[in-house]
């Protein structure tokens, strides 16, 4: 499937994408392998790009699967810095054009 997607890459994080047509929102899926930490710090950092990836979703086009794959480093990385870095590798992918415009709140 994600042979005909795009992907990219920062020292953070590979992004792999695929439009999947009819689907009427976007999917993301994280890996997060044993070479980052024990499975206490692999749970944090999956729930820290959880929350920058909800924090993105105004700006990530529907009908789209993400695969984010974490790089050693992440887990000593803020919410904010993982934010930044997902928001740099997705305009890498070509994912997003515009800057998202928040104010650090979900809602």
């Amino acid at each position: 499937m994600f042979q005909r997607g795009s992907s990219a890459a920062n020292k953070q994080f590979v992004l792999y994408s695929a439009k999947q047509e009819g689907q009427d929102a976007f999917r993301a899926g994280i890996s997060v392998s044993k070479k980052i930490g024990n499975a206490v710090i692999r749970n944090r950092v999956k729930r820290l790009i959880r929350e920058a990836v909800a924090r993105l979703e105004t700006v990530i086009p529907l009908g789209l699967d993400l695969v984010i794959i974490a790089r050693p480093g992440v887990e000593k990385m803020t919410l904010e810095a993982i934010e930044q870095s997902l928001l740099h590798v997705m305009k890498r992918a070509k994912v997003i054009k515009q800057a998202p415009v928040h104010n650090g709140k979900r809602g």
